[in-house]
């Protein structure tokens, strides 16, 4: 039995191509550690088919929603259900059986230095399936395909860039068919190029195969490309949720705080409020506007 965190929380068996309709609700959410309340009273529904974001700055509670949504910590009050079924109220066992519908990309990728690209994927196959390697090969290469990195089965961690060890990440989260996806920091290192291809991708995914895809996120970028579904957390409590386009007519001071940080952000801020209200166009040309 394996206590790694990368073993406790790797994905089980759905048929490939089953579609499942799953989504994650919690209620009135409450954890402290000693004297720090670090999450007070919060609920939200996490939708199906959606790139559902938790964002919110440092020590707000992001990090340690996430672990009570997985398991890994327990609630000191409040319920997490998944798909109308309590998980607070699961023993071992029903957990242990929900968290082989659960797929986890991990903020470093959390790849094994010592493993190639196609053992690293494989390690979920030969922990939780009983298929033949050349099944398992099958399926890996299957998933490689999907995150645009065929041919690279033999190549170690070390070989890869910091966009590919996400890609291979993301590969081995949806090895086995989740319904369910965590990703912790997903643009963690990445440049904004790279991280716009990754956020497209996960996006992608979670359409095509109708997951409930739960992230947590620094990068605003990624809050106004493919925030479908947002909860903004503030000193451990809801502060506001919404999505990418409420954001932009957000009356929230702390979160267009935190949003729109900057002069630049906030100036192009009132440019998609313009925008969306058909003030200017969207495929205006800035060159002739400037003459």
């Amino acid at each position: 039995m394996c206590d790694d965190i990368v073993c406790r929380l790797y994905t089980g068996g759905i048929a490939a191509g089953q579609v499942k309709f799953s989504m994650i609700e919690f209620k009135n959410i409450k954890k402290s550690f000693g004297d720090k309340v670090v999450l007070d009273d919060v609920s939200h529904v996490m939708e199906t088919g959606k790139a559902n974001l938790i964002i919110g700055q440092s020590g707000s509670g992001k990090t340690v929603l996430q672990k009570c949504l997985v398991g890994l910590f327990e609630p000191d009050g409040g319920e997490i259900i998944y798909d109308g079924v309590s998980f607070t109220e699961m023993n071992v066992d029903q957990r242990k059986e929900l968290r082989q519908q659960i797929g986890m990309l991990f903020q470093g990728s959390a790849l094994f230095d010592s493993m190639t690209v196609q053992e690293n994927i494989m390690f979920p196959l030969d922990m939780f399936t009983k298929q033949n390697f050349s099944d398992k090969l099958i399926r890996v290469n299957e998933v490689l395909k999907r995150v645009n990195l065929e041919g690279v089965n033999k190549k170690y961690p070390a070989e890869l860039s910091g966009g590919m060890k996400k890609r291979v990440g993301i590969a081995r989260a949806i090895v086995l068919n989740p319904k369910y996806l965590f990703c912790d920091e997903p643009n963690s290192g990445l440049d904004p190029q790279t991280s716009m291809v990754i956020d497209k991708l996960i996006l992608d995914i979670t359409r095509e195969f109708n997951m409930t895809t739960v992230i947590n996120t620094h990068d605003m970028n990624s809050v106004m490309e493919i925030g479908e579904n947002i909860l903004y957390l503030y000193d451990g409590k809801k502060e506001w949720s919404g999505n990418k386009n409420d954001i932009i007519f957000s009356k929230s001071e702390r979160l267009n705080g935190f949003i729109f940080a900057s002069e630049f952000l906030q100036d192009a801020k009132d440019m998609r409020m313009l925008e969306a209200k058909g003030k200017i166009s969207n495929d205006r040309d800035m060159d002739e506007m400037l003459k």
